[in-house]
């Protein structure tokens, strides 16, 4: 064999030699590429999750405001009432002391 022989033999090697590497970064490359798939994936079902959950607190949280509407208006009524009840027994009360 000849020198040129070795050397092409030797050069082959290492082209076959970095194929193989090449080939293994490939495969690594494609599992990333999946891995990052999946994640962008999951990251879309989460944020779409979130969103539904902030539709919801949203949601009961106008029915909360209702509520504390209409309990606002109800004490209002009872004070309001309470004051007229006063007022009509302060006046009773009056007129009876003053007979």
């Amino acid at each position: 064999m000849t020198e040129q022989e070795k050397i092409n033999q030797q050069l082959q090697r290492q082209i076959d030699m970095q194929g193989g590497r090449i080939d293994a970064l490939a495969v690594k490359v494609d599992a990333l590429s999946d891995k990052i798939d999946l994640y962008v994936e999951e990251s879309r079902t989460a944020r779409a999750r979130q969103d539904e959950d902030m539709r919801e607190i949203r949601a009961s949280l106008e029915g909360v405001g209702k509520h504390v509407q209409n309990l606002t208006v109800a004490a209002m009524v009872g004070v309001g009432t309470s004051v007229i009840a006063v007022v009509m027994v302060g006046t009773v009360v009056y007129s009876i002391f003053t007979r």
